[in-house]
């Protein structure tokens, strides 16, 4: 845990969850600049507006003047949470980036995301609620910052400048044009593409990417090189697509065993959005959507078969953490000789943690690149 300290007061601040071999902060040097310039700006009665805050630093900061937070991370939203908690304070709303967005916005503050179609998505569901005296204020570090992100706004909500570099971190400022605004360009997202051939039961088939999900305008290598490689799912009454972005594992799944029943879950709601509209579109049957972090809304023993392809980042840290957890959520997850099927670049080295986890670690196939592992609960 590390406390922050703002105008406002000092707050201990954690992620979630908390991995003590990670060592990783609630926030960075670009919340910390946003922080100190919103200091010498008059926010009290104005309708505040937090998009994309990590883990709830700038809410929880900001918490006495009831700010509403959008963000796409169930993590987030639970980071949020548990800080606004220890800190004795609530904010506004917390909603999703799925949810209906406010109607009017006097203060916008941005945390830059690692992806720009969600950044791009979200300033078009915004740009409605801003008005010529709405204040715009992006942050971010300047390695996330490119000469793309403020071509964004620019053209999507108005004039825009940046700030001078502050410990790696810089402020970006827009200024509303309601003839901007008002330009008809319309959101690009959700995006759909038809899956190519040669992949399974899904070939040629269509799926839905909302904005923000991993590979949202094709499909990535990875899952191409699982698809390649599935399980006979004959007999695996319940199956679970875990980490699902849009979903096209656990609908090949669905496609291959029609009497199955499929577990979507992922902890962006962009993600688990995708995997439904892509789900609905191409298959029947019993599936269940959630949102949430891996499998532990899951009772034990429940599942026959989990498929993954876990990420290896937390915003821009590089971690393993992710994967260690989805993995023994997946152990506890899985029945008696259940078995977890996973994909990843070969030289993260995911064989140990699976070996460490389940006892036991086959690879089933491999690429220069790429390698499939079979784990079986024993």
């Amino acid at each position: 845990m590390n406390r922050l300290t703002t105008s406002w007061g000092a707050h201990d601040l954690t992620r979630h969850p908390v991995d003590p071999r990670d060592q990783l902060r609630a926030w960075d040097a670009s919340d910390e600049y946003l922080l100190e310039h919103l200091a010498d700006l008059p926010l009290e009665g104005r309708r505040i507006v937090v998009l994309g805050d990590r883990w709830g630093a700038l809410t929880t900061s900001l918490a006495a003047f009831a700010p509403v937070q959008i963000a796409d991370s169930w993590l987030s939203r639970q980071a949020t949470r548990e800080n606004l908690d220890r800190a004795g304070a609530t904010a506004g709303e917390l909603l999703t980036t799925q949810d209906a967005p406010p109607d009017r916005i006097d203060v916008l503050l941005v945390r830059v995301p690692k992806s720009l179609a969600l950044l791009e998505d979200q300033l078009h569901r915004l740009a409605p609620a801003l008005h010529a005296g709405s204040v715009v204020i992006g942050t971010g570090m300047v390695k996330e910052i490119h000469t793309s992100t403020l071509q964004l706004f620019e053209r999507i909500i108005g004039p825009t400048k940046t700030s001078l570099a502050k410990k790696k971190a810089r402020l970006i400022f827009t200024t509303p044009d309601p003839a901007v605004a008002g330009a008809g360009e319309a959101n690009p997202w959700p995006y759909r593409y038809q899956l190519p051939a040669g992949i399974g039961p899904m070939s040629g088939r269509t799926v839905t990417n909302h904005a923000g999900i991993f590979c949202a305008d094709r499909l990535d290598i990875g899952t191409r090189f699982l698809l390649g490689h599935l399980p006979s799912t004959s007999g695996a009454a319940r199956i679970v697509d875990l980490g699902c972005g849009n979903g096209v594992v656990g609908t090949s799944a669905a496609l291959a065993d029609p009497d199955a029943e499929l577990v979507f879950t992922d902890e962006s709601y962009q993600a688990v959005a995708s995997a439904e509209a892509t789900y609905r579109e191409n298959a029947s049957g019993k599936a269940e959507f959630l949102v949430g972090d891996g499998l532990a809304v899951l009772p034990a023993d429940s599942v026959d078969l989990v498929l993954n392809n876990p990420p290896f980042h937390s915003h821009q840290a590089v971690t393993d953490s992710t994967a260690r957890r989805m993995f023994a959520d997946a152990r506890r997850a899985l029945r008696q000789g259940g078995e977890l099927w996973v994909v990843g670049n070969r030289h993260l080295g995911h064989h140990v943690s699976l070996q460490r986890i389940f006892g036991n670690c086959r690879t089933v196939a491999g690429n220069p690149k790429f390698v499939v592992l079979r784990a079986v609960k024993r």
